[in-house]
């Protein structure tokens, strides 16, 4: 009886090593989000490795995690490093390219809880009046990586990050243009009433070559 039992067992575990070697060997993980705001103006904010504290969606899994930044912190050659609780676990993303306005490419490193590699990229493109800015992530998947798509796919996983991240990376881009064009109008403003000022001082003073009485005129002319 145990032996039949163990041979069962065993083939049990083999036919579940067999399904998970047969998932796929990579992923694919991509989403997109329209912003009605040009790419000078969402780009900074993604090139920018600092500047994406306030959008990036693991930053809120656990704002107390340790953060680590190069000198500079954007464009190629930048890197941060992460190190935080169970959710965002450590790691360090590199950039390996920065193409202004067009497209960031990126070498993802996770060390804990699992090791694993990914590259990631954001593209921007013109869409009308717009930008479409489209993130993406493809590795290679793991044996656990394997295991945990038979539960969820790396899809599933992630994709829902990517659209919150984008969706908060929208709204920090349309505060910063809202602002930025508050400021021009504040400044437009200004610069019309220093005119106006400036034009009604010059209408009050006399004209150029306009008679002044002499002093003791009054006197004279009594």
């Amino acid at each position: 009886m145990l032996k039949k039992v163990a041979i069962a067992l065993a083939v049990v575990v083999v036919g579940l090593l067999a399904l998970i070697a047969s998932r796929p060997a990579t992923y694919h993980v991509e989403r997109s989000l329209v912003m009605p705001l040009p790419a000078a103006t969402v780009f900074p904010l993604v090139n920018d490795y600092q500047a994406r504290n306030s959008w990036y969606p693991w930053n809120k899994l656990d704002p107390n995690q340790k953060m680590t930044f190069s000198t500079p912190s954007s464009g190629e050659g930048a890197w941060y490093e992460w190190s935080g609780n169970d959710q965002v676990g450590k790691g360090k993303q590199t950039m390996t390219a920065s193409t202004e306005n067009a497209r960031i490419e990126e070498s993802l490193e996770f060390i804990e809880p699992f090791a694993s590699t990914a590259k990631v990229s954001f593209t921007f493109t013109p869409k009308g009046e717009g930008t479409e800015v489209t993130w993406a992530m493809d590795g290679d998947n793991t044996f656990m990586g394997k295991a945990m798509s038979l539960v969820m796919s790396m899809d599933e996983m992630i994709g829902k990050d990517f659209e919150n991240g984008l969706s908060a990376l929208k709204a920090d881009a349309e505060n910063i243009a809202a602002a930025a064009e508050q400021a021009a109008k504040a400044a437009a403003e200004k610069e019309a009433a220093e005119k106006a000022a400036a034009d009604a001082a010059a209408a009050a003073a006399p004209a150029d070559g306009a008679a002044v009485p002499a002093d003791g005129a009054a006197a004279e002319g009594g």
